[in-house]
């Protein structure tokens, strides 16, 4: 997420500099290896990529049967089926909007829920819009600039009863601050306000009579940049992770720029650490396990490392090496960060846990193949940054009833490679795979052992020569068919001197969103089969369904940025966009694209609508519904993004104008009036029906 893009936080948005210098292939030059020159010179961008994939492509990967599918006998003609779900999209697209407040189709409605700064834990403290609140305060209530999101159902009503789980992924110190951050060194208390801004909350919530309100119950949480973890899996007692706070390397504190999520079958959740390496600061020469990551060598994001009190919990954010030893110092303090966390939601005692099996890079989120009894479990995840890649999880334990988050620590994780005729491979990064061996030796890397491996995820993927790839977001799988989607937002990186005729996207100032499906349908696989769903942009630069020869975007659902998506039990992709300034404000020179916002798409038939549309300067970001599907949560994170200390650009939500329709009254916007706040809206059909159909 927080697209580096944006002109207007390029300075302070702690995105991850590129730092994939490998000279491994950019996915650019696979889909320039696909392309048709012929194709190309002889027309539109459209027909060139219609001609990129063929009959090996979407028209068979679309139709594969899925495992034990029911599904009528006239649909099995040439061992072929359609998808069995192949979802209507029931509501009229709303067009293009710029309005400080939520855009809804007609026959919908949507309230707030758990603003920044909602109290979820005693003693309550009330937050206080205009006077800010205080460090303590934060700790217990909602933090700020929400993201991921998932829906726990209670069994005594599933659909109006459960426990909301969200990520809190940054700070806008304009906005958090009455008088904005003070300058270095920082004042302890501020310090420890952004701290507890990051993280997670695990909250309560119950539908009473239709609207939705915070349970003031024992689930509710707050985990915070601050709270304690536990390593496990083959980094936990690692020389790279021992700290002056646990020598033994099998504890850290915190979990840093939390962006997508994911669940596991087994009823947890999965927060995602994103972009963590910014926080940092090493002034002493940084080894590959930070200079890979971008670590800076100046000052941490916000120089928490600089708080008054010199407190041990602040200076862990010097990366420095300044005693005699790794467990005298911090000098591995970011190497407890860049992982997936599992937490248990319906146990407020437990102690999170870094799952480092699962790697080390910048999580955009992480999301498993539906599991089979008896075979492995498959997680999904991407690096959110220019040029990085995919990776894949493979469990070692089999899938059964009683499973643990222990089975997380042993498995394989491996990366993807994209070949040019539509084919892809999983590379394992094992330490006793000969293959990841020979691939090591060549490039001259040695790595010590598993755990060196996953400490430096990034650099085994350059070894083994995976594809670089336009800033790999959020992950879906199908609720049936099993192929998995992914979105790769945009990549300036792509050098507009890089365009031939062949490859008509350098720079990829829009994005797209590709998909593959595991050969043999089997998530444990090691080869699967690619083609690209949509590519993102303007009504002359873009397409669905490329391989089916499919239509342009039109003003009724062109977009820029996928970032967040996320299937529903209806078979409905939603997207959801996290565009630049300059293509929110109609100043891009790819197109004018509205405020960010969120699509449905039918992936049968590559029917999109633009269902909505959110507050000034937001990104819309996480998406869950309840099991029936008539309640649908989605997030608004960061809205007035581009305001000054006390001159905000938005006042959503506290200035009455939660949503609208589409020619509904401008909301009333007062210049120094309430801060915004990101939150969670909760939306549902007028008439009480599933939300999309």
């Amino acid at each position: 997420m927080n697209d580096l893009s944006n002109d207007w936080q390029v300075a302070d948005n702690g995105d991850e500099p590129m730092s994939n210098n490998s000279n491994n292939p950019e996915f650019a030059t696979v889909l320039e290896k696909r392309l048709s020159r012929r194709q190309v010179l002889g027309g539109s961008l459209t027909a060139a990529v219609a001609g990129l994939f063929g009959t090996a492509g979407l028209a068979n990967l679309a139709v594969a049967a899925p495992p034990g599918a029911k599904l009528p006998p006239a649909a099995l003609a040439n061992g072929k089926v359609p998808f069995a779900l192949n979802p209507t999209l029931g509501f009229e697209a709303i067009p293009l909007t710029r309005t400080d407040s939520a855009t809804l189709p007609y026959g919908y409605k949507a309230q707030t829920l758990i603003p920044w700064g909602t109290p979820i834990t005693a003693p309550y403290p009330a937050f206080d819009g205009i006077n800010g609140n205080t460090g303590a305060e934060q700790e217990r209530q909602v933090g700020s600039h929400h993201d991921g999101i998932h829906y726990f159902p209670m069994a005594d009503d599933p659909n109006g009863h459960g426990i909301l789980a969200l990520n809190h992924e940054y700070v806008d110190q304009r906005v958090l601050h009455v008088n904005g951050p003070s300058p270095r060194p920082r004042p302890t208390d501020e310090v420890r306000k952004e701290i507890a801004a990051h993280g997670v909350a695990i909250v309560e919530v119950k539908r009473t009579d239709g609207h939705w309100d915070v349970v003031r119950g024992s689930y509710n949480r707050r985990i915070t940049a601050g709270t304690e973890m536990e390593l496990t899996g083959p980094v936990r007692g690692s020389d790279l992770v021992k700290t002056r706070f646990s020598a033994e390397g099998t504890h850290t504190r915190g979990t840093i720029n939390n962006c997508a999520h994911g669940y596991t079958p087994w009823g947890t959740y999965l927060t995602c650490e994103e972009n963590w390496a910014g926080y940092f600061v090493n002034k002493s020469g940084r080894p590959r396990e930070h200079s890979r990551y971008g670590v800076s060598t100046s000052n941490g994001r916000y120089s928490w490392e600089t708080a008054v009190s010199g407190a041990d919990e602040y200076l862990r954010f010097d990366a420095s090496a300044t005693a005699a030893s790794a467990a005298e110092d911090y000098r591995n303090e970011p190497n407890n960060q860049g992982w997936i966390v599992e937490i248990d939601p319906f146990d407020p005692t437990s102690t999170p846990k870094k799952r480092t099996a699962l790697g080390r890079f910048a999580h955009e989120g992480v999301v498993f193949g539906p599991p089979q009894q008896g075979q492995p479990l498959a997680f999904y995840s991407g690096d959110d940054a220019q040029n990085e890649y995919i990776y894949k999880f493979v469990t070692k334990a089999r899938y059964h009833k009683g499973l643990t988050g222990d089975v997380l620590d042993e498995g394989t994780l491996y990366v993807a490679r994209f070949n040019d005729d539509g084919s892809g491979e999983w590379l394992a990064l094992d330490i006793n795979d000969l293959n990841f061996q020979t691939a090591a030796t060549m490039a001259g890397v040695e790595f010590k052992d598993q755990a060196d491996v996953l400490v430096n995820t990034r650099l085994a993927a350059d070894v083994v020569g995976a594809t670089k790839m336009d800033r790999p977001e959020w992950g879906a799988v199908h609720p049936q068919t099993n192929e998995v989607y992914f979105a790769l937002t945009n990549n300036s990186a792509r050098a507009l001197a890089d365009i031939d005729a062949a490859n008509p996207r350098g720079p990829n100032a829009t994005g797209h969103i590709i998909r593959w499906r595991e050969r043999g349908n089997r998530n444990w696989a090691t080869r699967f089969d690619w083609d690209i769903f949509v590519l993102a942009g303007p009504e002359g630069d873009s397409q669905v369904l490329p391989a089916q020869n499919g239509p342009a975007l039109t003003q009724d659902n062109i977009f820029a940025s996928p970032d967040g998506i996320w299937f529903d039990n209806s078979g409905i992709l939603w997207i959801q966009t996290d565009m630049s300034g300059s293509q929110q404000i109609g100043g891009s020179a790819s197109g004018d694209f509205g405020a960010n916002g969120m699509l449905a798409a039918n992936p049968v038939t590559g029917e999109i609508k633009r269902f909505l549309s959110g507050p000034n300067d937001q990104e819309t970001t996480g998406v869950v519904a309840t099991p029936d599907g008539k309640t649908l949560f989605v997030n608004f994170q960061h809205p007035g993004d581009r305001s000054g200390v006390g001159a905000f650009t938005s006042n959503w939500p506290d200035h009455g104008a939660v949503f609208r329709h589409p020619d509904g009254a401008e909301p009333t916007v007062v210049p120094r009036g309430p801060r915004p706040r990101s939150a969670t809206i909760v939306i549902t059909r007028e008439d009480g029906g599933v939300v999309g159909l």
